[in-house]
């Protein structure tokens, strides 16, 4: 309410100068024509090169001091959280200088808001899903254990299936766990790459080979495709293949509708390319771009069957950017293409 006040007393002070102007505009076309009378027409020319001399310096005060009262009322307005608030720059001064300082200062001070906001929302977000990802198992487990402690089986059949339900259930929850505490590392910065000299394609030729158990029960097949030569890159083995064998599982999980899952190594400039392509179910166009924030699952994905914990894509693009590449993923309904790119080593 003050720098308003002071804005409007400002425009009053000019007010009451201007009518003030007025009166010596007046007196000074009294006093040209007194002069004039008395020593002639040069007097005269320098009068009014001093009269338009001060309408010009009124003028140009008069628009500086208003310009002043717009920079005054923008600052309570930002004050007051109007943080979208813009003052024009007009001026290549002092005047200017802190005009398009307060933009800078507003519009820093708008998206700070905003990324705490964005944080809290986050946090918040992050409370809700882990509570509900670590009672559904810790559910059934009690469930199915309370079932066992109170003999309410029928015989050892029942027995063996209870435990082995509440057995399953519990490597779901520890694999959550495990999930969390590799993204909490991550996220933290507190997780440093052992770095080492690997061959991409003899390491994914491994890896592929530990699916066909897995590819067999599905009733699926994979396609490898790998140049004839080695392809080297400097990389953290362990946390490489943790994520080719998330990819690898979701190809699996997702792509049984496909039969086909291909896996391509190639070389592109100074890039080890990786692709993982399976032909199942698609991401629907409004997930795709989400896929990769943690705890985001695609609605279907949410069963039993194929529900992780939501953190593995999260997981994979933070180790694929601490290798200093990046992963990318593109869907349609005829595929699924996963690919990450590394620099060569």
């Amino acid at each position: 309410m003050s720098l308003a006040l002071s804005g409007l007393s400002l425009v009053g002070a000019f007010f009451v100068m201007f009518v003030l102007n007025e009166l010596n505009i007046r007196i000074l076309f009294d006093i040209a024509r007194e002069l004039d009378n008395m020593f002639g027409w040069p007097v005269v020319v320098v009068v009014a090169g001093i009269f338009f001399f001060v309408i010009y310096t009124f003028v140009l005060s008069r628009r500086r001091i208003l310009y002043l009262v717009r920079i005054t009322k923008a600052v309570q307005r930002i004050a007051n959280g109007h943080f979208d608030e813009r003052i024009p720059v007009r001026y290549n001064d002092e005047m200017g200088e802190l005009a398009s300082n307060l933009n800078k200062m507003s519009e820093q001070l708008k998206t700070s808001i905003e990324d705490e906001r964005r944080a809290e929302r986050t946090k918040s977000e992050l409370i809700t899903n882990v509570s509900h990802d670590l009672r559904t198992p810790l559910t059934s487990i009690t469930g199915y254990l309370g079932l066992i402690e109170q003999d309410r089986y029928r015989d050892e059949v029942e027995l063996r299936h209870y435990v082995h339900i509440a057995y399953e259930k519990s490597k779901r929850l520890h694999a959550l766990i495990d999930d969390l505490f590799e993204y909490t590392r991550l996220s933290g910065g507190g997780l440093s790459l052992k770095k080492s000299g690997i061959d991409l394609v003899e390491m994914i030729g491994q890896l592929t080979a530990q699916f066909q158990y897995e590819m067999r029960q599905a009733g699926m097949e994979i396609r490898l495709s790998f140049p004839k030569h080695k392809v080297m890159i400097e990389a953290d083995g362990d946390k490489l293949a943790r994520v080719l064998d998330n990819l690898l599982a979701n190809a699996v999980n997702y792509g049984r509708e496909g039969v086909y899952i291909d896996v391509t190594v190639r070389v592109q400039g100074k890039d080890a390319v990786t692709e993982v392509v399976n032909y199942g179910y698609p991401i629907p166009p409004q997930d795709l771009p989400h896929i990769f924030d943690r705890f985001y699952r695609v609605e279907k994905s949410r069963s039993e069957d194929t529900g992780g914990s939501g953190l593995g894509l999260a997981i994979a693009k933070q180790i694929i950017e601490l290798h200093g590449g990046s992963i990318r993923a593109e869907s349609d309904k005829s595929r699924t293409v996963f690919e990450i790119k590394l620099p060569q080593g």
